[in-house]
């Protein structure tokens, strides 16, 4: 398959490209730029103007958002098939959270001027956009309540076990599961400072539940973590 045909399947399993014929659909894969991202790599800076939105190809995302007290808290964690980027494209808005990729990642970026057109022409598509923004505040909310209730060791748990769901979405074993993620991007997704990851991560490995290793964590029995969700 050709890397033209690629970006139009990628763009044709988007919920907000779904009502584009094909003659459309083909117009915004023209202009859609494929980028490749290095695990680790910013794509772009909570504060940052920005007139581009993104799709995954492959890989990970994490949005994230600086807090008072210094920590990056993660609003979400986007793979295949996902757009983000698109909150900054309307408006001359500046970015609302940070984008990292979490593993080498490749995806294609749009131009709002070339997605607006669209949107000019297919106005379900702006309500599609609202849906898919909706639903992604309500999931970073989802987390944030959830772990303003949660012990450290409770988000820390949660954070490794999405992870592992995660992969075994795409076809990791039930046990034994390979999460390439260093201990402060564990942090992060968890809520709490790197200090306190670190300490429950090394209790895991103690307890026998995972094996650490330079920016990875082999979790060698997934279930036993929900028993430190609380």
């Amino acid at each position: 398959m050709s890397s033209g045909e690629e970006t139009l399947r990628l763009l044709s399993r988007v919920e907000v490209f779904a009502d584009l014929d094909e003659r459309e659909l083909e117009e915004l894969g023209r202009v859609a730029v494929p980028r490749s991202y290095e695990r680790g790599e910013v794509i772009f800076r909570e504060g940052d103007g920005g007139d581009t939105c993104y799709v995954i190809r492959t890989g990970a995302v994490v949005l994230t958002r600086g807090h008072d007290d210094g920590r990056e808290v993660a609003l979400a964690e986007l793979r295949a098939g996902s757009m983000f980027g698109e909150l900054a494209l309307f408006g001359g808005e500046r970015r609302s959270a940070t984008a990292q990729a979490v593993e080498e990642t490749e995806a294609v970026a749009l131009l709002g001027s070339d997605v607006e057109r669209q949107v000019r022409s297919h106005p379900d598509m702006a309500l599609a956009m609202l849906s898919s923004m909706a639903a992604r505040v309500r999931r970073a909310n989802e987390r944030l309540l959830s772990q303003s209730f949660q012990t450290v060791p409770g988000r820390v748990a949660g954070a490794v076990l999405s992870q592992v769901v995660a992969r075994q979405a795409e076809g990791a074993p039930e046990q034994d599961v390979l999460v390439r993620a260093t201990q402060a991007e564990i942090a992060s997704l968890a809520g709490t400072s790197r200090e306190s990851a670190s300490r429950f991560l090394a209790t895991l490995e103690r307890e026998g539940v995972v094996s650490l290793g330079r920016g990875k964590v082999l979790v060698h029995e997934p279930t036993r973590l929900r028993n430190f969700i609380h």
